[in-house]
């Protein structure tokens, strides 16, 4: 895991002060002053001027905003340490599962089911309220990072990740990302990913081999994130329940899947929701297994996903790759095999967070050694943005949301 130091550090680097905040707080226990990170800032955006703040708009339409006011209440209560601890890990395992349920709700609802945008937009909210609250007790720098890590992991679903101990169930970990690329209007966007993830999570799917259990996260689109071992820890806690299989998913061309032949050990410099970059090989995470791989290739069963006669979207199985012939300066672009000992530029899946998810998840794998469990990345469909610019939503945008998730739960159960 990487230090406290290191946490404060990276968390530092994506503070700016903000002029406002999402929701009314208590001017004795927030601080308003206080810096907020850059991808919490946007809790203010709104998609016409005047118009409403487009994420707490969505937390509305979901009806979170009622755990929202509660939480921001509740954490004035705090008045111990290990307490506070106890209650943001708790209330981000509630955020979670809360919308784990209504995702995979059978009961008609207000606003779509599918929608991933209002956990993404809530926790925001709640780790703002985190990063400016002040609490009755003694709290470091290091001590706030700490906690809005503990509350963040929890409400993405690493508190809640217990397979069923059943046998004869094939067992498969999986993760999407939060949405991602949202300035100015592009705030609504949202990722399919995320929301194949959230139906994805605790369901079993009987097949006709028999049934498939699968837990499920959703990881940030921050580079920090990555370097704190979210990718590690997901994994690793799911490795020492034997699964069956590993699928990192994302989102990635318009009109197709692919299943990612090569993940690549490198990061190619791309902004992340805070707007920072970082360029170079994939970092180590202290603690976990290393293995020096520079590619890793998938073993997931890929020409049995594609004949598996799943749609609307054609599946592809993706070969390319790069490598440096000159670090930072020539590149080898191919789809055979790469060369040895040459450094690694980008995987079928790129060099920005989606080929580091699937290269950490497997690196891990093959660092334990557990070439019995299947490995590998799904990329979706680019999911589009409703035709009217000032709309969070419409039918067409659903439409298309909901058959991409519903197609990442065919796939994966034949994995």
């Amino acid at each position: 895991m990487k230090t406290i130091a290191g946490l404060v550090g990276l968390t530092a680097a994506a503070l700016v002060l903000s002029p406002s905040v999402a929701q009314a707080q208590d001017s004795t226990c927030y601080d308003t002053a206080a810096p907020l990170t850059v991808e919490e800032q946007r809790l203010d955006d709104t998609l016409v001027t005047g118009g409403p703040a487009v994420g707490p708009a969505l937390v509305k339409l979901a009806g979170f905003d009622g755990r929202v006011a509660d939480f921001t209440a509740k954490l004035c209560r705090q008045a111990v340490s290990k307490q506070a601890q106890q209650f943001v890990e708790r209330e981000g395992d509630a955020l979670w599962k809360a919308a784990v349920a209504r995702a995979q709700s059978t009961k008609p609802l207000a606003h779509d089911a599918y929608d991933d945008r209002p956990l993404y937009w809530a926790r925001l909210q709640l780790s703002s309220a985190l990063r400016q609250w002040k609490p009755r007790f003694a709290f470091s720098p290091a001590d706030r990072a700490k906690l809005i890590q503990r509350f963040d992991w929890a409400s993405r679903g690493l508190s809640d990740e217990k397979f069923p101990l059943r046998p004869g169930v094939r067992k498969i970990a999986v993760t999407g990302f939060d949405p991602f690329q949202l300035s100015g209007a592009n705030v609504r966007r949202a990722n399919p990913a995320g929301a194949a993830a959230l139906q994805l999570d605790g369901r079993e799917i009987d097949t006709p081999t028999g049934k498939v259990v699968l837990q499920a996260a959703v990881l940030p689109v921050l580079w920090g994130g990555f370097d704190e071992g979210i990718v590690e820890q997901f994994y690793g806690t799911a490795l020492q329940q034997k699964p069956d299989a590993f699928v990192t998913i994302s989102q990635g061309r318009p009109g197709r899947f692919d299943v990612e032949r090569w993940a690549a050990r490198w990061r190619g410099g791309f902004g992340d929701n805070n707007d920072i970059s970082s360029y170079g090989s994939v970092p180590n995470a202290p603690g976990w297994p290393q293995p020096s791989d520079e590619f890793i290739e998938t073993s997931l069963p890929y020409q049995k996903m594609i004949d598996a006669g799943t749609g609307p979207f054609t599946v592809n199985y993706n070969l390319a790759f790069c490598e440096w012939v000159a670090v930072g300066s020539q590149q080898s672009c191919r789809t055979d095999q790469p060369t040895p000992g040459r450094v690694a530029a980008s995987g079928g899946g790129g060099d920005y967070l989606s080929n580091e998810s699937m290269y950490r998840a497997n690196r891990l794998r093959t660092g334990y050694g557990a070439t019995n469990v299947l490995g590998g990345h799904l990329h979706t469909p680019v999911l589009g943005q409703p035709a009217d610019p000032a709309a969070l939503t419409d039918e067409a945008f659903e439409k298309q949301r909901r058959d991409i998730a519903d197609q990442v739960k065919a796939l994966v159960s034949v994995v």
